[in-house]
């Protein structure tokens, strides 16, 4: 499986950044993940659907790391927060939203 991490037109992985930004064990949990993802063994990790064809991977407390999958091949890991409530943060929501519609545009895919 292919981990292609959100980058900005810039080649500032965001999804990195967030995870760097964290505590220690956050941040060893959030490597952690990308570790478990670049090994193919996401059913090792704690996922729930979010919306659509869009999912979330929890860690660490109130992490998470919103991505779609297509097929067996490729994951898209589109963005990361902190989820304070039961609710993803508007602000969050729209980011995940606006960044599954760009990556679908670019392959021709529905996402959300």
């Amino acid at each position: 499986m292919r981990v292609h991490r959100y980058k900005t037109a810039g080649g500032k992985d965001l999804i990195l950044d967030y995870i760097e930004s964290l505590s220690k064990d956050e941040k060893l949990d959030g490597l952690t993940v990308l570790d478990l993802l670049d090994e193919g063994r996401i059913d090792e990790l704690t996922i729930k659907p979010w919306k659509s064809k869009v999912w979330e991977i929890y860690f660490y407390k109130h992490n998470r790391i919103f991505y779609v999958a297509i097929e067996d091949t490729d994951i898209y890991l589109l963005h990361a927060c902190r989820k304070q409530k039961n609710k993803t943060e508007k602000s969050d929501s729209d980011i995940v939203v606006k960044r599954a519609k760009e990556l679908g545009s670019l392959l021709s895919k529905k996402f959300i």
